[in-house]
């Protein structure tokens, strides 16, 4: 049995100078996979654009081992009404060689943990999911988010369709914090303490 690579991964912010590495690493799962429901590549300033975007109020992370980045994860608005602010959404993308290695069990948790000082309530995913698993979906990211601490919220069927052939969603649900009379405003990711 082949060894996993134990070389340690160290975690940071991502930054725009990122854009082409983490493009790098999203654009397989855009061309050779259902995980995402993009038909096209976005271009590097497109990319980079996505990024300052999100981090202007949410965490984007970045893992690294021996310089390289192999995985990244942020959060990003679950909902444009105000009433949602204490919720955000988490993705995240491993590098195909990297898969399986505790990476994204160490990006979410960095993430969960600033996102409560955000004062986030409540944290949801979006996976891609089909019955069969083919050359284009697994049931890995299932059962990862389990893992996790998410529970199935919604199941949504054949809502996407690429590569000739319909994906469901299904959405996964995760409390971090409890649910007070009256909750903490959303704090921006710029305004808290670097981790």
């Amino acid at each position: 049995m082949p060894m996993k690579n134990i070389n340690p991964v160290t975690l940071r912010k991502a930054t725009e100078a990122d854009a082409k590495a983490l493009l790098d690493i999203y654009a397989p799962y855009i061309l050779k996979t259902g995980i995402t429901f993009e038909y096209v590549v976005p271009s590097e300033e497109q990319f980079r654009a996505r990024i300052c975007k999100i981090s202007a109020k949410y965490p984007y992370l970045v893992a690294e081992r021996n310089g390289e980045i192999v995985g990244y994860s942020y959060a990003k608005e679950f909902g444009e009404r105000a009433a949602f602010s204490r919720s955000a959404e988490t993705v995240l993308y491993i590098k195909e060689n990297a898969r399986g290695g505790g990476i994204g069990r160490l990006l979410y948790t960095a993430l969960e943990s600033i996102l409560k000082e955000q004062n986030i309530t409540n944290l949801y995913a979006a996976v891609a999911y089909r019955e069969t698993e083919d050359d284009t979906i697994t049931h890995a990211s299932p059962r990862f988010h389990l893992a996790m601490g998410y529970k199935k919220a919604a199941h949504f069927t054949s809502c996407g369709y690429k590569f000739d052939r319909w994906y469901d969603i299904i959405w996964y649900e995760k409390m971090i914090a409890p649910h007070g009379a009256e909750p903490k405003p959303f704090v921006a990711v710029g305004e808290i303490a670097e981790k």
